[in-house]
């Protein structure tokens, strides 16, 4: 406590020693969305919490990235790992809670693609590379358990918006290259009528050879909108389309690893999506300081996987060659008012969400070739492992009131009511379902200070139901095997998280406290069978902690800066699986995988207005084992924490082309950005636990041409 102490009172003279530079506000707009459709908007700086946002000119800085990578070096408070090896396959957390593509993760953000939540309805999980990365128009991230913002806003939600015919008009795009292997194409073309309709269509192309043996991959995916205007009526229908190819090679025992980073422990490790979606939405506007939103979509998903793994069963074949398929299918809707009627700035709605999945799992044995690479025996049959089929429905009804007080004092109440459903089907047993309701409350206020400063301080409380694999898996007499063994489907408690922040901001400075504590967490427990175990409530953990960010301009010279202490904890005593072992935890056990400070550095040259050089540093301290959270496995209870180095450069000899070029790990630093503890099977006749690693990408070049016209 006293080093966070020491932190924000550092970060916070130098924040007032800078004073406000409105000009140097990079991530920032003056209006923004309170909740999946934003309505009419309310002015940022009346929020009771700090708001973080990009516009896709600010995510183009970040050149030779994916936007998962852009928020990980820019936005305060959010870090990656590379635990699947791909990258768009990175985790993604944001105070300490995930949004992940990793089926069987604790989920703890919610995102949403224009107002549609993208969540996976089976296990809540995130497809980076199902994100039409070419149409986003601006990124929304606001932080705690916002109820507006519905069920799994836990730690955060992530709201992407994109762009049409009118605020886009034009054709642009980019072609990019880099020495490991990846190559890129975005292309984009807005058509404004100057009348009633307009057009946008933006499509996304990437190819990767992989900078790890056996890595390569490719994704495709398409977007068009189509919207006009009608009297008092703004119309539009979007399309969606995506399919991806990706090879996830994960974790490396340290013997391997230290041997050679660019190895795999076993293969494959496949992973294919496929998305479409369709999204009318309709907006009426009553008056300019009234308007009603409707939205309406339709979703479909299919993933299939292949992975070759290591036979835990006894058997004469060391190894398994393992799929999965889902089928995904979601439909819903939102009904959204928002009005300014001063001193009240009021939004209301309704919202449903009804969804069906269906999983299988099979297996056949197998051996392992020279290289570790799993080959099927010809001689084995297929057998089916586990499936089960459910559906979950969500409706809620959701309020928010902001009041202003006086001149400078703004007060915010909101509320969600949530209603939802799970079924699960496991054969041969009977269909069970289960529901869950709850109604969350918020409450802020924001004051504007001497000096361009507002102070805010807000305490609110979200929730989130479990998830069908969570269900599937949940009985301790029948254990399952992560993350695809499904057995039994007992009642779990949904999760009810309460978040209270306060901090202040200006122009150019932001300094946020928050404490949030989930209640009832789903965790995986272990069932004293190797590598089986199940999901079970635990009563209590915590993340809490500070997030400080400062921009300033010179000149031709501009800085930002941001630092984040997290310390995210288990805060009762209770008993972990995750993995190997079984691992016994107390108040103050520090959650695997998330570093305890954070910091980041961003510097800009512009020597003319042709050319813009930067620099970026990117440091993170020590994470957490997984599977060593006690310190009692016989391996390294940590992974050490680096400091990565890059360098931007970009001329533009007219307003419709740009060169750039990206440098990025400069020093080639070798890293790692997660750990676990596994038994490496391949290490002698007598196996023992071993640290696992996700190694981080060596050094590598990037360089692109974006157009515009």
């Amino acid at each position: 406590m006293k080093k966070l102490v020491g932190a924000v009172l550092l970060a916070w003279r130098g924040a007032l020693a800078a004073g406000a530079d409105p000009a140097a506000e990079m991530l920032a707009v003056n209006v923004v969305g309170v909740a999946p459709l934003p309505g009419l908007g309310i002015d940022r700086d009346r929020l009771p919490y700090q708001v973080q946002t990009a516009s896709a000119a600010a995510m183009s800085l970040g050149a030779g990235q994916n936007a998962a990578e852009f928020m990980a070096r820019s936005l305060a408070g959010v870090n990656a790992n590379e635990i699947s090896g791909s990258p768009f396959q990175n985790d993604l957390t944001f105070r300490g809670f995930r949004a992940s593509p990793v089926l069987g993760s604790s989920q703890g953000i919610s995102v949403y693609l224009d107002g549609v939540r993208v969540n996976e309805p089976f296990g809540d999980v995130v497809n980076w590379d199902m994100l039409p990365e070419a149409a986003i128009a601006n990124v929304l991230l606001t932080p705690g358990s916002n109820p507006l913002f519905g069920l799994n806003t836990l730690g955060g939600a992530l709201a992407l918006s994109t762009k049409s015919g009118r605020s886009h008009a034009g054709l642009e795009g980019g072609v990019s290259a880099a020495s490991n292997g990846q190559r890129r194409t975005d292309l984009a073309y807005g058509y404004d009528s100057g009348r009633q309709w307009h057009a946008f269509v933006a499509a996304t192309g990437f190819s990767d050879r992989g900078w790890r043996e056996r890595s390569d991959g490719n994704l495709g995916n398409l977007y068009a909108k189509l919207d006009g205007i009608a009297g008092d009526n703004e119309w539009s229908i979007a399309l969606l389309a995506g399919r991806s190819r990706l090879i996830g090679n994960g974790l490396l025992p340290d013997e391997l690893y230290a041997a050679d980073r660019r190895a795999v422990y076993t293969s494959p490790d496949e992973t294919r999506n496929r998305l479409r979606q369709l999204v009318f939405n309709v907006i009426h506007r009553f008056d300019e300081h009234t308007e009603l939103t409707t939205m309406a979509y339709a979703r479909s998903s299919r993933r299939n996987t292949v992975n070759g793994d290591i036979n835990e069963d006894e058997s004469e074949h060391p190894a398994t060659w393992n799929t999965t398929l889902t089928r995904q299918s979601s439909q819903g809707g939102n009904l959204h008012l928002s009005m300014d009627a001063a001193p009240h700035q009021l939004t209301a709605g309704v919202s449903f969400d009804r969804s069906s999945v269906y999983f299988a799992q099979y297996e056949q044995e197998a051996w392992f070739a020279p290289d570790r690479t799993v080959v099927t025996d010809k001689d084995e049959e297929m057998e089916a492992g586990a499936s089960v089929s459910g559906r979950s429905r969500a409706a809620s009804v959701y309020v928010a009131d902001t009041w202003a007080l006086s001149a400078g004092t703004w007060l915010t109440l909101s509320a969600r009511y949530n209603h939802a459903r799970v079924s699960n089907q496991l054969p041969p047993s009977d269909a069970e379902r289960f529901s869950y309701r709850h109604l969350n409350p918020s409450l802020g206020v924001a004051h504007r200070a001497a000096g361009g400063w507002t102070v805010f301080a807000n305490l609110s409380q979200s929730n989130r139901v479990p998830t069908v694999i969570e269900l599937g898996c949940a009985d301790p007499e029948q254990p399952c095997r992560l993350p695809v063994g499904l057995q039994s489907d007992p009642y779990l408690k949904q999760v009810v998280s309460r978040t209270v922040e306060a901090g202040m901001r200006n122009a150019a400075a932001s300094v946020s406290l928050y404490r949030t504590v989930n209640h009832d967490d789903i965790l995986f427990r272990s069932a004293g069978v190797a590598q089986h175990g199940y999901f079970a409530n635990f009563d209590r953990t915590r993340h809490q902690g500070v997030d400080l960010s400062l921009s300033q301009r010179w000149g031709a010279w501009a800085a930002r800066i941001s630092y984040s202490y997290l310390d995210a904890v288990y805060d009762v005593e209770g008993d972990l699986f995750t993995g190997v072992r079984n691992v016994h935890v107390k108040p103050g056990t520090r959650i695997a995988g998330l570093a305890r400070n954070t910091l980041k550095l961003s510097m800009d040259w512009t020597p003319s207005p042709q050319w813009m050089l930067g620099a970026d540093m990117n440091a993170v301290s020590a994470l957490a084992v997984q599977g060593n959270e006690d310190g009692q496995a016989g391996v390294n209870r940590s992974v050490a924490g680096h400091t990565l180095l890059g360098l931007r450069a970009s001329y533009q000899p007219s307003p419709k082309w740009e060169w750039y070029a990206r440098v990025n790990n400069l020093a080639d630093r070798r890293y790692a950005s997660f750990g676990a503890v596994g038994v490496n099977m391949f290490a002698g006749d007598a196996p023992q636990p071993s640290r696992f690693v996700a190694p981080g990408a060596p050094r590598s070049v990037a360089a692109g041409l974006r157009f515009r016209f």
